[in-house]
């Protein structure tokens, strides 16, 4: 039976590293993440999860009996500097690169990867995507090393829109406003396609470069003179942190329906003029109530701060790796990739919001969705503010899901 995140995990990391008395090869497990320049926050908080979840597993034993050993790259945020971190994870002897932070970035890593494994069999790495969320990195470009333990744009705005209209606070004009990439295109796509569902009209719609706009005061004044009700958008990092502090300046009246407002200094930067606007995130804490307390209270007591934006999902989706370690037992001392690989295709977690899978026909993970509010009434207040995310609605992952997409053709090593 199995019990709530996170001593679930705990436990299945226990059993996982007493598995076996032989010690084995040390599993080398690579963080490829921004972690300098102006978008390292986000990578920073990608390496705060991925840290705490790898200090938690060589406290109960590492993987056979060794530690299980963490390599830090920085990308520099980019798709060159991930590519050149790659060739060094690799020559390094990683078996698992983990990364969230732009899915231009994940599809770079991803294409390497299975490049790599094309050309080198028996030395396989398998991707472990947190947080690059770019439909086609499950659809066409999808291959059987890749593994997405985040939402991604279609099932992100499924619940956003269904939550927000059942609240009666979505309006019938929607401005959708997104970054120029696959992951801002995608999300475009869905705010359009849900439009009927949710019975509104998408009023104007923008995409601008991304991370290169320094003052959004000229796309508020197309919000505003489109008469949005809600502007919904996918902007994460700079891009929503410069369009909230641009929405704050211009006194704007009209309501967000985001993605990534809970990124640290989103609400800050906002003050009261975020109370209102809704995010749909892959964890609440209110939500998951005692569950939910517990882990807060286990991350803050590790890292030294709550788990804020995409550290949850991906604390729960290494949690569902450590359960796919634990059924992969050593082959002449060292792991087998495919091995595991195949496990964590049948890997569950349940997190305190719910149970998480791993879909196998294109390994996106399964997973429950929340959609909050900020508002002062909230119980764990963020930012050093009096605001907080009140949850309105806690899907399970079955009603969160959206169908595989038909152009992931799956092959699996025979």
């Amino acid at each position: 039976m199995q019990t709530h995140f996170p001593r679930a995990t705990a436990l299945a990391l226990a059993a996982a590293l007493s598995c076996g008395a032989a010690l084995a090869d040390p599993v080398k497990i690579a963080v490829v993440e921004t972690l300098s320049g102006a978008q390292a926050a986000s990578g920073q908080t990608y390496r705060a999860a991925v840290r705490y979840v790898v200090d938690r597993m060589n406290a109960e034993g590492g993987w056979n009996g060794e530690p299980v050993q963490l390599l830090e790259y920085d990308n520099q945020g980019g798709p060159a500097g991930a590519a050149d971190k790659i060739k060094a994870a690799i020559a390094d002897g990683v078996h698992i690169v983990v990364q969230g932070a732009s899915s231009a970035v994940g599809g770079q890593i991803s294409e390497d990867l299975r490049k790599h494994n094309l050309r080198n069999p028996g030395k396989e790495v398998v991707y472990i995507n947190v947080g690059a969320e770019a439909l086609e990195l499950t659809g066409e470009r999808c291959h059987f090393h890749h593994f997405r333990f985040s939402g991604n744009a279609q099932v992100r705005a499924k619940v956003l829109v269904q939550a927000m209209k059942q609240t009666n606070v979505l309006g019938t004009r929607v401005f959708a406003i997104n970054q120029n990439y696959s992951w801002g295109q995608d999300m475009e796509k869905a705010i359009v396609d849900n439009a009927g569902a949710g019975g509104y009209q998408v009023v104007d719609k923008t995409l601008h470069d991304v991370n290169k706009i320094q003052d959004f005061a000229p796309y508020v004044a197309k919000i505003g003179a489109a008469k949005a009700e809600t502007v919904m958008t996918g902007n994460w990092s700079n891009d929503l942190l410069l369009l909230m502090k641009a929405t704050k300046a211009a006194g704007l009246k009209a309501r967000f329906g985001t993605i990534y407002l809970d990124q640290p200094g989103n609400l800050a930067n906002a003050g009261d003029l975020a109370l209102g606007h809704y995010i749909a995130h892959t964890f609440n804490a209110e939500a998951g109530a005692a569950a939910g307390d517990q882990f807060v209270r286990d991350y803050t007591a590790r890292t030294g701060h709550a788990p804020a934006a995409t550290e949850p999902q991906t604390v729960f989706g290494l949690a569902m790796m450590a359960e796919a370690l634990k059924q992969t037992k050593p082959e002449k001392g060292a792991l087998n990739v495919n091995a595991f690989a195949k496990a964590l295709e049948a890997a569950k977690v349940t997190t305190p919001v719910g149970e998480m899978s791993m879909r196998a026909a294109d390994h996106q993970a399964q997973l429950p969705m929340v959609v909050s509010t900020v508002t002062k009434d909230a119980k764990y207040k963020v930012d050093e503010t009096d605001m907080g995310f009140k949850p309105v609605r806690v899907f399970t992952a079955a009603e969160a899901s959206t169908p595989a997409q038909a152009s992931c053709k799956m092959q699996r090593p025979s």
